[in-house]
């Protein structure tokens, strides 16, 4: 049975050090339809006391051997497809660049559970995730419009459903409506100052003006955006912009304290 830890902020955190540096890991670019390209982030936080923080996983390792048979198998083919997608672009791949195994990650945080967020996350099941309480809630992760090749699977799940302090200088914010759990995170760089990800809480700046249909819940998605835009923040990473995606620092190159 899969276990779940319940995060009581602000009593309980998970980290001891403060973030030093941020990689943003290239887990390929996705055509939406005849229209925009967007990219598949995934990030690396690391704490002056070496923890490493994985943020999301990106598409399922099928994508980078049999791209149509996948996209197939989970209906995403009529949404659009992905474009130059290679095994480099997978999760493990990305930490291989740095040096890295998913046994050298001490903390994953999965900001919801679609398909382009969570499709790595069976190698990194012996680590602690962190998740929203309504999106763990669900009987299986949302994925792709309706359908679910994944169950949970059995890991140690700490649930949160407040915005919540995970180590100094470091929120997990709890920003449900893209996703009934939705996160996107906090945290302080000295030099490169207020870092919000905002995952697809706000996915490029202007959907708040054109709205959220495609969300969970579009209302709720229109009042944690508008919050999220009235933080103080140096640098905020949208979930896909295709404007931002092509001038943001990716891995191995990073951001730093």
């Amino acid at each position: 049975m899969a276990r779940t830890i319940v995060a009581r902020y602000p009593s309980e955190m998970f980290l001891q050090g403060h973030p030093v540096s941020l990689h943003i890991l290239d887990l390929g670019s996705f055509a939406v339809g005849a229209g925009r390209l967007i990219g598949i982030p995934g990030f690396l936080i690391t704490t002056h006391r070496g923890e490493r923080v994985l943020v999301d996983t990106g598409f399922h390792d099928d994508y980078a051997t049999d791209p149509d048979g996948a996209a197939a198998l989970d209906g995403l083919t009529p949404f659009g497809r992905l474009v130059g997608f290679s095994p480099q672009n997978l999760i493990c791949a990305q930490l291989a660049l740095l040096g890295l195994r998913p046994t050298d990650i001490d903390l994953v945080i999965l900001t919801h559970s679609h398909i382009d967020h969570i499709g790595g996350l069976a190698h990194f099941t012996s680590r602690p995730i962190v998740i929203g309480a309504e999106e763990r809630a669900l009987p299986q992760p949302l994925y792709w419009a309706g359908r679910s090749r994944m169950a949970w699977p059995q890991a140690e799940w700490r649930s949160v459903h407040e915005d919540t302090d995970i180590g100094p200088h470091f929120t997990v914010l709890h920003v449900p409506g893209h996703a009934p759990g939705q996160l996107a995170l906090r945290f302080d760089l000295p030099q490169t100052g207020r870092v919000i990800l905002a995952s697809d809480a706000i996915s490029r700046p202007s959907e708040p003006e054109e709205g959220y249909m495609d969300a969970f819940d579009p209302a709720k998605a229109q009042i944690q955006a508008t919050r999220l835009l009235q933080m103080k923040v140096d640098l905020m990473i949208w979930g896909h912009c295709p404007a931002q995606w092509k001038i943001l620092r990716k891995n191995p190159d990073y951001y730093y304290s």
